[in-house]
């Protein structure tokens, strides 16, 4: 068997700085360390900083007092409201919120500031979308294009705004969803307010990593994605290699690695933007002793 890497897999700029964060704080040693929600999207690295005595709050569940405690804001970030009620309970808190998400957040705050109706495309339960629709009033979460048009006929109906034209709309997206995808999207609202302000909030790192994706598939029998399940870009990773045809699986480690592979002479390798490179690195092992096996 040949194993191929995409040319672009593993940590982006982000996560690298999340974890890098975390593990700077346990260095410091000064005090207990938590996370709000998990840090970044992988169990690997997740038990990793667990075992170091990192532990992981629930929004929903907070302790009543946080005092002397320091809360590290996950990459995909928080919204504002959560974010001033950790203070208010005391917690010391470190933003390692991705810059490309702090920067949709900011977008997201700015616009709604400006009267713009905020439409949101992506996965309704993330942990990123949720934090971004926390700064923008009445934004409206979409998750494809049939949902995107059915919201902004709801919006036509009900807002004696839209129909005289003065009804501000803009478009912002998840960083990790796909272009083709937000297109699609933003096509959809366009049918009722074609002056859609579309911005572009995909991450490039996301870009790179589904373009040289769709280049490996082109000299590959099968796919493993690596990374995990949790991830959005990951899943998105999946989607787009049985998208071209490949027979493709994703796998949190090496150990889930199905025995079927071993029947293809060319298997492509990529992995998720939180995916860690022992990871990866394990992952091509196993593949490479799986094709040794008669």
């Amino acid at each position: 068997m040949k194993v191929i890497r995409a040319k672009v897999l593993g940590f982006c700029m982000g996560v690298r700085r999340a974890v890098d964060m975390a593990e700077g704080e346990l260095r410091a040693g000064g005090g207990r360390v938590c996370t709000m929600g998990p840090l970044i999207h992988n169990p690997q690295v997740l038990e990793h900083l667990q075992r170091q005595g990192v532990e992981s709050l629930d929004g929903d569940h907070l302790p009543e007092s946080l005092s002397g405690v320091t809360v590290i804001i996950r990459a995909h970030g928080i919204s504002p409201a959560l974010e001033d009620e950790l203070k208010r309970r005391g917690a010391g808190i470190v933003d390692a919120t991705c810059p490309r998400v702090k920067a949709s957040q900011m977008k997201a705050r700015s616009l709604s500031a400006e009267g713009y109706k905020l439409f949101l495309a992506g996965e309704k339960k993330h942990g990123e979308v949720i934090g971004v629709a926390g700064y923008a009033r009445d934004c409206i979460v979409v998750a494809d294009p049939l949902e995107a048009e059915r919201a902004a006929e709801e919006l036509f109906r009900t807002n004696p705004a839209a129909k005289t034209g003065v009804c501000k709309t803009a478009l912002i997206g998840q960083t990790t969803i796909s272009a083709e995808e937000y297109s699609r999207i933003g096509e959809g609202i366009k049918k009722f307010f074609p002056g859609l302000n579309i911005i572009n909030t995909i991450c490039g790192a996301t870009r790179d990593r589904q373009e040289a994706l769709r280049e490996l598939c082109a000299a590959v029998d099968a796919v493993i994605v690596a990374g995990g399940r949790s991830s959005a870009n990951t899943r998105r990773l999946l989607s787009i290699a049985c998208e071209q045809g490949k027979p493709a699986w994703l796998v949190e480690g090496s150990g889930e690695i199905p025995g079927q592979i071993a029947s293809y002479n060319t298997v492509g390798l990529c992995a998720g933007a939180s995916t860690p490179d022992e990871t990866i690195d394990a992952i091509e092992r196993a593949l490479l002793a799986l094709g040794q096996v008669e």
